[in-house]
């Protein structure tokens, strides 16, 4: 797990997973934390409510993609046992008490040699799940009463047996906040690893907030396009990287489409301005 000044959501997530139920017998859960700097006392809260967590906490310039490999690596430390299964869990996600008992059992169905999706929903809407390619968009997968293939995934609920992860490894340090997940997902598939949701949802978790940034009214053309290629958004580089890897000949046009129809956007609103 990786987290920024989401204490009271990030606590709630451990809540659930500290009351799982229907594990296997003689299945232990360590969890790694990695905090970014969060000022809202997530760090100090975590370690009094739940002691055996291992919060690592790191400057605010680490983002989720940097921050999940980081706690990979911190699972990995010399001394401990090697475990059987990673689970990928979002700071925003609340587990259904038999969440990761499901999950693991999917696994086992599947030999351990697959990757499973959890998928979440918020107010019965599927908010995060696997995805499936749709033309050029990546559409949810609903989950059903067994498991379902997709293409890739978002990185909220992702069980990892050991050996895939081996084989797959870490979200790739190109990507340091978003599009890891998704560039994940294609990895393993192209290194043939089949990923799946499980059936039915594994927890609650609302999407993710519709930030304004390069969307803000007003702001111009140039700093609409510094929002847009930044960090929170689509660096220009990572993007680039992505398109490359997973849509073949139309990366250079998928490349450059988002940063037009932003400068579009944004000359838009200029003239509609009074």
């Amino acid at each position: 797990m990786t987290g920024h000044n989401r204490r009271v959501t990030t606590l709630a997530t451990l809540d659930t997973l500290a009351t799982q139920r229907g594990l296997p017998p003689g299945t232990r859960i360590r969890v790694h934390l990695v905090d970014a700097g969060s000022t809202d006392g997530t760090a100090r809260t975590v370690r009094r409510a739940h002691p055996d967590v291992q919060v690592t906490v790191v400057g605010s310039d680490v983002y989720w993609g940097h921050g999940m490999r980081l706690a990979s690596r911190n699972s990995r430390a010399a001394g401990s046992p090697e475990p059987t299964h990673q689970l990928w869990l979002h700071d925003g996600v609340r587990l259904a008490p038999d969440a990761v008992a499901r999950l693991l059992g999917v696994s086992r169905e599947l030999d351990d040699q697959a990757v499973v999706v959890g998928a979440v929903r918020h107010r019965g809407v599927t908010t995060h799940s696997g995805r499936r390619r749709h033309g050029r968009a990546l559409a949810l997968v609903e989950p059903a009463d067994g498991p379902e293939p997709c293409d890739t995934y978002d990185g909220h609920v992702v069980l990892l047996p050991w050996a895939v992860r081996e084989r797959v490894g870490d979200i790739d340090k190109v990507f340091r906040h978003g599009m890891g997940d998704h560039d994940h997902g294609f990895r393993a598939r192209h290194a043939g690893v089949a990923a799946y949701v499980a059936p039915h949802h594994v927890g609650d978790g609302p999407a993710e907030p519709v930030r304004r940034g390069s969307r803000e009214p007003g702001i111009g053309v140039r700093e609409a396009l510094r929002r847009r290629a930044s960090q929170p958004e689509l660096p220009v580089w990572q993007w680039w990287v992505y398109c490359w890897r997973h849509t073949g000949v139309r990366a250079p046009v998928l490349m450059v489409s988002p940063y037009v129809v932003t400068v579009a956007r944004a000359l838009a609103a200029s003239r509609a301005t009074p």
